[in-house]
Order: structure tokens, then C-alpha cells, then sequence
């Protein structure tokens, strides 16, 4: 994408008509979870194990096969009483599976040395990769990251509220909120990634341009672990097979669904949480109008 265009592409609506055209295909009457891919989830260190259960559960309920969880607290659990579905690992055998689909990097990774270890070990790897929280905040803080995700060839997927942005970009937060889809159209082009611009109006780039407003969504989201279901959402939709650009927009507008119906159930937004937002968009996915599947 050409700096010449940033600024000049039409914004599209994203919205639920067009949320509908990207679900994915029915499932056959004898399938198995090995039709509907893997997702590795890498993060959950000490203090923060539940952002990536977070994330591991919106993959699983959004129809993933199977969800592992590389966890990089020394002392994380080995089963999660609350999902036992979630198959958790240290974080060094989730690298030796053979069978992932994609990677969703960031949900409580941290800032340590380890974390940026194993960052830079998703960023060298084939897979899909979807980039959320401290994977961003640690590409932002090490050159050596930034280069190795500018230098990817497999598909990335960043998912960065403004503050992270600006640390990516180099600038602050009002900058980007002043022009955000300048701003997301810049990530986009700056790491050749897909991009979500989370915020009041969540902005999506896409590699070759396109650039499309979210419709749904509302304060609700502003809460701690919205953000990993988010990631997890998309890692879903990349393991059952859905283009990287499908993939993200229908999460995205599926996320912020969630929250505006649970909004309209609960009479306002005020302690909305992100365990509600993963039950409620699995909902809303099943009563999407089916007949552009």
C-alpha cells in the first residue's frame, strides 16, 4: 500500500449485512474437530494465566477444534477446572506441536525475556500469527522484533488499542486518535499486516488498502479481557479456514455485536466482562442470517 493512497481510500461499513457474507461454510454431517484447525495460544505468565485462558475459551466456543495453551508461568496449571476442553502446556511444547493452525501471541505474555524469547519464536515460524497486548508492546520496545515481523512472510494480524499504536508508530496516543485510520493504514503498511485499530469505531486495514469502519460495539469493551477474546475470536476463524481478511473483519463485528447486546440485556454497559462477551458472540454467530454461507 502506497503511502500516496493512505488517506484516499474509501472507508466501508462493516455491519452486520456484511459480517453475514464472511461466516464460515456449514459443517458436514460427519465432521470432526480435525476439519476445524488448531489454535496455539502463547502467554499466561505469572499473575496474568487468566488473559490467556480468556483468549483460549473465545477460540474454543467460536468453533476451533482443538485450543492449546503454551503458558509461561512457571507455575501456571496444568487443566483449567472452568474449560477443561483448553489443553494447557508450558509455553517451550507448544512449539513442538506439529499440527497448530495459527498462533495468537500476547494475551498475559508480559515484558520479560522469556516473553520476547518466544515472541520471536512465533515470528519466526510458517504460521498464521495474531499479535495482541505485550506482543505488540515488546515489538515496539526491540528493533530486532519490529525487523523480524517486518521481514514475515506468513500472514499477521496486529490488534492494537491506540496506546500501542503509538508505541508502534513512534508517536502518542492523540496523534493516532486524531487520525486513526491514517494511523491504521500506516501499521498496515509499515509490517505488511492486517490490521484492527481497536477504539469507539474500530478501524480494519487490510494489506491491499481496503479500510473498513466497525458499526458495533460501545464502552462495555472498555474492561480487562475483552481484548484477548478479541484475539481469540480471530484465531478461531483463521483455524476453520477463513481468509486472514475474513477472518478479522467478522470478529471484529462480532465482538462489538456481543457487547451492544448485552448492553440492551443488562440496561447499560457499566460491568460488562469479557467471559460475557465470548458466550454471547458464540451466540450471535449461530443466528446470523445463513443464506450468503
Amino acid at each position: 500500500m502506497s503511502q500516496n493512497n493512505i488517506g484516499k481510500n474509501k472507508l466501508l461499513r462493516l455491519d452486520q449485512a456484511h459480517a453475514a457474507t464472511l461466516l464460515p461454510a456449514p459443517r458436514p454431517a460427519d465432521s470432526h474437530k480435525g476439519l476445524f484447525g488448531s489454535v496455539g495460544i502463547v502467554g499466561g505468565a505469572a499473575g496474568m494465566v487468566g488473559a490467556a485462558f480468556l483468549a483460549g475459551t473465545a477460540a474454543l466456543k467460536l468453533g476451533a477444534g482443538r485450543v492449546y495453551l503454551g503458558l509461561i508461568a512457571d507455575d501456571a496449571p496444568s487443566m483449567d477446572p472452568v474449560q477443561p476442553e483448553l489443553m494447557l502446556h508450558p509455553v517451550h511444547e507448544l512449539f513442538k506441536l506439529d499440527h497448530l493452525s495459527c498462533l495468537v501471541v500476547g494475551p498475559g505474555l508480559g515484558m520479560s525475556v522469556d516473553a520476547a524469547f518466544w515472541l520471536a519464536c512465533a515470528l519466526e515460524s510458517a504460521l498464521p500469527l495474531v499479535l495482541d497486548a505485550d506482543a505488540l508492546n515488546l515489538i515496539a520496545a526491540q528493533p530486532r522484533l519490529a525487523n523480524k515481523l517486518q521481514s514475515r512472510k506468513a500472514t499477521t494480524l496486529l490488534t492494537p488499542h491506540a496506546a500501542e499504536a503509538a508505541r508502534l508508530l513512534g508517536t502518542d496516543s492523540t496523534t493516532i486518535q486524531n487520525d486513526r485510520m491514517t494511523a491504521a493504514a500506516n501499521l498496515a503498511e509499515r509490517f505488511n499486516c492486517y490490521v484492527v485499530l481497536k477504539g469507539a469505531g474500530s478501524i480494519c486495514v487490510l494489506p491491499d488498502g481496503e479500510c473498513y469502519l466497525n458499526t458495533s460495539g460501545n464502552p462495555g469493551l472498555s474492561s480487562a479481557g475483552t481484548g484477548d477474546v478479541l484475539s481469540g475470536i480471530i484465531g478461531a476463524f483463521l483455524a476453520q479456514g477463513l481468509s486472514a481478511g475474513n477472518a478479522l473483519l467478522l470478529a471484529v463485528y462480532l465482538h462489538g455485536a456481543a457487547a451492544d447486546a448485552l448492553m440492551e440485556q443488562q440496561g447499560g454497559s457499566l460491568g460488562m466482562t469479557a467471559s460475557e462477551v465470548t458466550d454471547v458472540a458464540r451466540n450471535l454467530l449461530r443466528k446470523l442470517p445463513t443464506n450468503s454461507r
